[in-house]
């Protein structure tokens, strides 16, 4: 039977189901897996509890306990089973957790890595200054609304002309607008931001790091950066 969320908030579930997310996410093994996981790819137990420190027995119930609670999924090939984020929902909670954090740390003054500040992935979009800079172009040539929210229609010319089109049938929001933890201010998430990450990718403007959530723009994507969106990177 499926229940509205005012039946889950008269019955306690919303509460009791929030409370069982917080607790999954309440270690510090199992938030180094997730932050890890958050360059969209596929890693296997032995991979994530090298990044968090334990061991691969100790990993596994980790991973156990993020699949129990829908945080994480997993692929079964062979011998191995690949693990990843359950989907672009879960990036953006762990995305706003690390900006909610953040505030926390002293000094106020960010220890992020040059690098990792300057472009990485979220998941499957860009994050970081340049993807800064992209949404504030997008949103200044009138191709994205103010908040992120639509793609407007000579946007949707723009992305069909690059062989990108984000209209039509989808299984997730054309675009959105993500808070970037470093930079304070948004990025495009959604379809469209997925979709300018692997045309990025193929056109081979920007490498990214195996393992790691850094990405590096070549010299043909800084070209194409300063061409297309008038982007100095």
């Amino acid at each position: 039977m499926h229940l509205s969320p005012e039946q889950l908030a008269d019955d306690g579930h919303l509460e009791k189901a929030l409370a069982e997310i917080a607790a999954a996410m309440a270690d510090p093994s199992r938030i180094k897996m997730l932050c890890a996981l958050m360059d969209g790819r596929s890693w296997t137990a032995t991979e994530l509890g090298a990044v968090a420190g334990v061991a691969a027995s100790t990993a596994s119930g980790h991973l156990n306990r993020l699949v129990l609670s829908q945080l994480v999924t997993f692929l079964s090939q062979g011998r191995h089973r690949y693990y990843r984020l359950a989907g672009p929902d879960i990036a953006r909670l762990i995305e706003t957790m690390m900006g909610v954090s953040w505030r926390r740390v002293t000094p106020p003054v960010t220890r992020t890595p040059l690098a990792l500040r300057h472009a990485r992935t979220c998941y499957d979009h860009l994050a970081g200054e340049v993807a800064v800079a992209i949404y504030d172009a997008l949103v200044e040539k009138n191709w994205l609304t103010q908040d992120g929210a639509a793609i407007t229609a000579a946007g949707a010319d723009f992305f069909a002309g690059m062989g990108m089109p984000v209209a039509g049938k989808l299984t997730r929001k054309p675009c959105c607008a993500c808070l970037d933890w470093s930079e304070r201010r948004f990025h495009l998430g959604g379809q469209a931001g997925a979709l300018l990450l692997a045309y990025f990718e193929k056109k081979g403007w920007l490498t990214r790091t195996p393992g790691f959530r850094e990405v590096t723009f070549t010299s043909g994507g800084r070209r194409a950066l300063r061409s297309l969106l008038d982007i100095a990177c």
